[in-house]
């Protein structure tokens, strides 16, 4: 007889393997080193990082993945302890991680002779005296 399979399996893997894929990529070990994230014994800073990114992605909550008891599972106290660390400085970390995606990522998507400008705007105002402005696009 063989094993049975659920649905999500796969799909779980195939997010897990592009998480893998994303943080070898970035050099996320490194990035979360040089802004001071370390840990003396236990699971290592990164596996604790990448299980909470992946929790976005997969639709579970903390409380499931600590539920299964696996081997390579960790405690809640882990976790808010990683979280709530105040040696960690979270926004040198956040700084290099920005600059990384866009060294890495956005400089390779435009020619040498473009200007570089990278604006985010998430506000939902419409910007009607705004419509002559060089280089603004409206999507």
């Amino acid at each position: 007889m063989s094993p049975i399979i659920p649905e999500g399996n796969y799909e779980e893997n195939q997010i897990q393997t592009s998480i893998q894929r994303f943080f070898k990529e970035i050099q996320l070990g490194k990035l979360l080193r040089q802004s001071n994230f370390y840990k003396v014994k236990g699971f290592s800073v990164t596996f604790i990082f990448q299980v909470i990114f992946t929790l976005i992605f997969s639709g579970k909550n903390l409380f499931r993945i600590l539920e299964t008891k696996d081997d390579n599972t960790f405690g809640k106290d882990a976790v808010y302890r990683f979280l709530n660390s105040s040696r960690y400085n979270w926004r040198k970390f956040l700084l290099l991680l920005s600059s990384a995606l866009i060294k890495r990522k956005f400089y390779p998507l435009t020619s040498q002779e473009r200007e570089n400008v990278l604006i985010i705007d998430d506000s939902l105002y419409s910007r009607n005296r705004s419509k002559c402005v060089e280089l603004l696009h409206r999507l």
